[in-house]
């Protein structure tokens, strides 16, 4: 439970050394070195990685918790507690081999030694959680093409497939598959959201909901860098949560946070230039670094309406043509992202296909609306697009280079979460979406235009149906090798630009800024935040 007693509130708070009159108040200078504050805007709803569901819970319980395996800023499988593990020839069979010594943050509900070693059991248990549907984890999805899971012993543990799924490696670094220990879930309950405890770099000290957050460092964490210096350098990690993202900026200028993600609208132009550098007057102070995110965004078209306007290919061609996607990054993102002048697999993935997609050619464009216009006879094609406050810039930029073409578009803004039901219940002909890749592979993309996936049952929002896709979509969860898996993928990748589903807008780029006393950071396609290697320098 979250700590209530504000005895013990004000006793925790002056062992750590934060005020919570002032929320951005630093630490002394001592502990200052060694804590690493920054601000979640979006709140945290849960510490229990069951429900690791969006980026801010899954930055907490990252820090907290940890799987079989990892991936690296590369998106690479690498040993996490398994230290090993075996495929077998056909695909279905995977045996992990866990370390020894890896043991739970300290909890007097452990008795005497107030910790303990997980084992295989801890991933059994954990996983069958994970399917219990009186938890109701959102993350029992990926088990789904899992038969059975045993514990062969305390070292030993066994995943049978339904199905060969060779992305499935890559699956378990999701933080739902994260261990934890079945006696400490037991007693909280659902509680077990603010009392966490796991395996990680660091450990739950502290949580004042919606003020502050506080982990510390765990004594015990097995992983060593490359020096053989036992992880993490840092002794603590402090997380506020200001809303406002305005307010979120000035802590970070002034010094009282050290890192933030992303731009916002708010303060883009203030801290970077037309082009996306980093304004000069920030140079001696913050670093930025940039790279790709497994995030497409794009505009959908319901496919399931034959007789929509948009039904028409024609159209959505002269769509995909009629604007400068590379305009719109300029003076609209700041240069932040990439422009998706290709496939809808972003970069960042080694399926990105280089092939040539719809670049801007408004003369083609307009030849395009005129043959639709002479094989219908609909002398005024007219639609909306459908999209949330967030996104009007990039829409109404669309609509205006589309309306030189001579097509007539509205703007329809509505509420995030009408949106997204709207758009799983195939009630919008056409709307912005995005895609951010739930695990690092192509498949995770190409699963939007499969048949047999269509929303509400999946999520192919577009009902996108084609019989050549679907079977080249098939081969490729069959096929081990990766070089063929690669190659089929991009077979579908080109088959979605041909047909035009989607207009695909840009392949979005991770941000992130940092004071300059800050070190070990990096950063990854999937945009997680990783703690154990930072180091804070004077």
């Amino acid at each position: 439970m979250v700590l209530r007693s504000n005895l013990v509130v004000c006793c925790l708070l002056l062992l750590i050394g934060i005020s919570l009159n002032s929320c951005s108040k630093p630490f002394s200078k001592f502990e200052d070195s060694q804590v690493f504050r920054y601000n979640e805007s979006s709140n945290i709803s849960s510490l229990d990685p069951a429900f690791a569901k969006n980026i801010s819970n899954i930055w907490g319980v990252n820090q907290l918790f940890n799987g079989l395996i990892q991936l690296d800023a590369n998106l690479h499988v690498q040993p996490d507690i398994a230290k090993s593990w075996k495929i077998s020839e056909d695909g279905k069979t995977y045996t992990f081999y866990l370390r020894n010594d890896v043991y739970f943050h300290q909890h007097n509900l452990f008795g005497e030694e107030a910790t303990r070693v997980v084992t295989a059991f801890d991933f059994e248990y954990s996983f069958q959680r994970l399917l219990n549907p009186q938890v109701a984890s959102p993350g029992g999805w990926t088990l789904q093409n899992v038969a059975s899971f045993r514990a062969v012993n305390d070292t030993v543990f066994k995943i049978d497939l339904k199905n060969s799924f060779p992305p499935f490696l890559g699956l378990l670094g999701m933080k739902y598959c994260s261990v934890v220990p079945k006696e400490i879930v037991e007693y909280y309950g659902s509680e077990f959201r603010s009392n966490p405890i796991g395996t990680g770099p660091f450990q739950f000290k502290l949580w004042v909901e919606n003020t502050k957050l506080v982990f510390r460092k765990n004594p015990l964490f097995f992983e060593k860098d490359t020096s053989g210096n036992r992880l993490p350098h840092l002794e603590a990690v402090s997380i506020t949560f200001l809303p406002d993202k305005q307010s979120e900026f000035l802590q970070f200028v002034q010094g009282n946070i050290d890192f933030l993600n992303s731009i916002d609208p708010s303060y883009k132009d203030d801290i970077l230039t037309a082009d996306g550098q980093l304004q000069e007057r920030y140079a001696s102070q913050i670093n930025m670094d940039k790279g790709p995110y497994l995030n497409t965004e794009y505009l959908g078209v319901f496919m399931g309406d034959t007789t929509a306007v948009l039904s028409s290919e024609l159209l959505r061609k002269a769509i995909n043509y009629g604007f400068d996607r590379k305009k719109m990054i300029l003076y609209l993102r700041n240069g932040i992202g990439t422009p998706a002048l290709n496939g809808f697999i972003p970069k960042g993935l080694p399926s990105f296909n280089e092939m040539e997609g719809y670049t801007y050619q408004p003369k083609l464009a307009k030849e395009l609306i005129q043959q639709y216009v002479k094989e219908t006879g609909d002398q005024n094609p007219t639609f909306s697009i459908a999209t949330n406050s967030q996104y009007v810039d990039l829409c109404e930029y669309i609509q205006r280079e589309l309306q030189n073409l001579g097509l007539k578009v509205a703007i329809d803004v509505i509420p995030p979460s009408s949106l997204r039901q709207s758009k799983a219940r195939g009630e919008l002909p056409f709307f912005r979406a995005s895609w951010v890749a739930d695990y690092p592979d192509a498949e995770n993309y190409l699963s939007l235009f499969y048949s047999k996936n269509k929303a509400p049952n999946g999520p192919n929002y577009t009902h996108f149906s084609n019989e050549y896709f679907d079977a080249l979509y098939e081969e490729s969860i069959r096929v081990s090798n990766v070089d063929r898996r690669v190659l089929l993928y991009q077979k579908m990748d080109s088959i979605i630009i041909n047909k035009a589903p989607i207009i695909p807008l840009y392949y979005d780029e991770a941000v992130r800024f940092t004071r300059k006393n800050i070190e070990g950071l990096g950063m990854s396609p999937i945009n997680l935040l990783t703690l154990k290697n930072v180091r804070k320098t004077d």
